[in-house]
């Protein structure tokens, strides 16, 4: 008897627990066809196709993609975990674009905002939805990216974030360091996010040659740029321009300079390094940073998760490869603890990077 009531016991708990595992895996169908965790996400669908045709041509991982996950950035940091900053992830560099628009840090981003402010004004989301919504659809285009997570419902933005949170190229890595710890963010978390870079190009670091990408393989979210900053080049930090920009050894090419100290400082070095050819690592601590970052200032407790309606991006599995001409005798090591992967050479002649289109 003892045993059959335990059986029993057991088998109500074993359907309580299969009951509950359904209820917290139940998908709802959209009248578009969809299928989401949540109804309120159904709304969001025809919003990203929206996204898609107006913004990224159409799933293009160019420059409106990497400029709008710049802007998702530099909405977001302008936020202290200690109180008398923005408000963090709130698109209020949407809509207090005027004020700013006019900080330093935020030169190159109105060409974004003139595109996208239509379209927010269209599909009526709040302007910190916005943002961060088109960042998440604008990098799951580039092959490699994370799927981004998106949080939705973000009230409005009360006022605009002051100047000086946002980190510049000619910041030392101590500067950097210490304005990303006054938003909440390790140095690990710091280097993570600047995987962004491996998708973006600069349009004013100096404005002769827009469109400059930081890496020769700009449309592929990939390892690359950890490796390229890493190469020895003709000028470092002492020798770069007042703007920032430290040459390249790759023609076309641009390397900010406060990548190059990062990679090359004590704090940073081993976790710039770790990342070349490890794109598990650089991906999945990227989205755990993104995550963290756009969410800042907002209690998430009140928001839904929506992240299933982002698009989910083509996968890169391949080794990333010195670029042609270049080798292992060329890597300016900075983390000589930390073995340095074994990666084949482009076959061919010294490349030259093109600019990205459209910039």
């Amino acid at each position: 008897m003892a045993f059959a009531r335990l059986s029993a016991i057991v088998a109500i708990a074993f359907a309580v627990s299969q009951s509950a595992n359904a209820a917290l895996t139940k998908r709802v169908t959209c009248a578009s066809g969809h299928v989401t965790a949540n109804a309120a996400c159904c709304a969001l669908f025809p919003m990203v196709d929206k996204l898609q045709t107006d913004l990224f041509d159409g799933g293009d991982c160019g420059e409106e993609a990497h400029s709008a996950l710049r802007l998702s950035f530099h909405d977001a940091i302008g936020f202290s975990i200690h109180g008398g900053k923005g408000g963090g992830a709130d698109g209020s560099i949407l809509i207090f674009n005027k004020t700013e628009l006019a900080f330093h840090a935020n030169g190159g981003i109105d060409d974004i905002t003139a595109r996208q402010f239509p379209v927010f004004q269209e599909l009526k989301l709040s302007p910190g939805d916005f943002v961060h919504l088109a960042a998440a659809v604008g990098t799951a285009n580039c092959p490699g990216a994370p799927r981004l997570e998106f949080m939705f419902g973000r009230p409005a933005p009360k006022a605009p974030a002051p100047d000086l949170t946002v980190p510049e190229p000619t910041d030392s890595v101590t500067k950097i360091l210490a304005r990303f710890a006054d938003a909440g963010f390790s140095p690990e978390e710091a280097v993570s996010l600047l995987s962004s870079h491996t998708i973006a190009a600069a349009d004013v670091v100096d404005p002769t040659i827009p469109g400059t990408p930081f890496d020769s393989t700009v449309g592929t979210f990939d390892t690359q740029v950890f490796l390229e900053v890493l190469l020895k080049g003709n000028s470092f930090p002492g020798n770069g321009s007042q703007s920032g920009e430290v040459l390249s050894p790759l023609a076309g090419e641009m390397r900010l300079q406060s990548d190059f100290v990062i990679s090359q400082d004590p704090r940073t070095a081993c976790l710039w390094q770790a990342r070349v050819n490890n794109q598990q690592l650089m991906v999945s601590s990227f989205k755990s940073a993104m995550a963290k970052l756009q969410t800042l200032g907002q209690n998430r407790a009140r928001l839904i998760d929506c992240s299933d309606v982002v698009p989910v991006p083509k996968p890169f599995t391949a080794n990333i490869k010195f670029p042609a001409t270049f080798s292992r005798k060329d890597v300016q090591i900075a983390c000589p603890q930390l073995p340095f992967p074994s990666l084949a050479t482009v076959a061919g002649p010294a490349p030259t990077v093109p600019p990205v289109p459209g910039s």
